[in-house]
């Protein structure tokens, strides 16, 4: 703990569907806090059920902040979150509330429990959009495996199916001549922090993810998506490969069934929780973790905070 520094911060974090954001509510209400999303899905104003973004009445709850922020035509870099996250951390405490950044995008956490040097832009004459029409010719399975060669580390972060992160760790790597990986360094926190974590056994998470994808369909997923594609963000959905919305384009362009589509979401999800440990590592020692199915963790969480931080 930065014992230096006044600015206090508590971080949650979990696989998807482990319950972080009603906890995060819970723990916010009793903690006079205020919660900074860390789900790159949520800044979109346009993703709704498919991300399973808090609900407008749970918004209104607690403050909420860096949820629908931006459009799918105006996508978010790291180094944009990193700044405004900055920005709120600060502001929260000046104003003697508990700043509590919640999410499970791992690179959004760790660039601020990190304060990672992010690579700045590096924009040279057509290249992103050569290297976009070279994913286009040769596939974008293969452009990641492409990046795989020129930096494993930077590969095994990104999902294969997020074109435009891929994207941009090759443009960084072509203008510098250097791995992406090897740009961002990492210094101590500049926080007084508490890393909180939210443990589920695999097969209860698996469940409760499967009833989540159930409900998302209950609630409109196809319609949110053809509304989208209607609205011509198809391509953008596809590029940003935000688990659900390519899957069900792909249902509503014929390719799949309905059924086809659900169980390749269900199977995508896996595969993401999988990839989400690698950032959330149960031997990560500043990591306090939880047992979620526990009916007291949000007690035993707020224990510790107040333990961690006193009056």
């Amino acid at each position: 703990m930065n014992t230096l520094n006044p600015l206090k911060l508590v971080i949650l974090v979990g696989p998807t569907g482990s319950g972080k954001s009603s906890l995060a509510i819970r723990l916010s209400k009793a903690l006079n806090g205020e919660l900074i999303s860390a789900d790159s899905r949520y800044l979109y104003r346009e993703l709704n059920i498919g991300t399973a973004k808090p609900s407008p009445e749970e918004l209104a709850s607690v403050p909420h902040h860096l949820i629908n922020v931006t459009t799918l035509d105006s996508p978010w870099s790291l180094g944009v979150f990193q700044r405004e996250a900055t920005r709120l951390i600060e502001d929260i405490n000046t104003r003697g509330k508990l700043p509590i950044l919640v999410g499970g995008t791992g690179q959004y956490v760790r660039a601020i429990l990190e304060n990672w040097e992010v690579p700045g832009q590096v924009p040279l004459d057509n290249l992103r959009e050569t290297i976009e029409a070279w994913g286009e010719r040769i596939g974008f399975d293969t452009l990641h495996g492409r990046l795989a060669r020129l930096d494993p580390e930077a590969a095994a972060q990104i999902d294969y199916r997020n074109k435009r992160r891929t994207i941009r760790a090759l443009e960084v790597i072509f203008a510098t001549g250097k791995r992406f990986s090897d740009q961002r360094t990492k210094s101590s926190s500049p926080y007084q922090t508490l890393v909180l974590g939210l443990d589920w056994p695999r097969e209860l998470l698996y469940q409760r993810i499967d009833a989540r994808i159930d409900a998302m369909l209950a609630q409109g997923l196809v319609d949110e998506v053809r509304s989208l594609r209607d609205m011509g963000k198809a391509a953008d959905l596809r590029c940003m490969g935000i688990i659900g919305y390519p899957e069900i384009l792909n249902y509503l362009d014929g390719e799949t069934s309905l059924d086809e589509a659900v169980v390749l979401i269900r199977r995508n999800t896996r595969v993401y929780v999988r990839r989400q440990a690698n950032w959330f590592k149960p031997s990560d020692p500043r990591i306090h973790w939880f047992k979620a199915a526990d009916p007291a963790v949000a007690d035993y969480m707020l224990d510790l905070i107040k333990s961690h931080f006193p009056a």
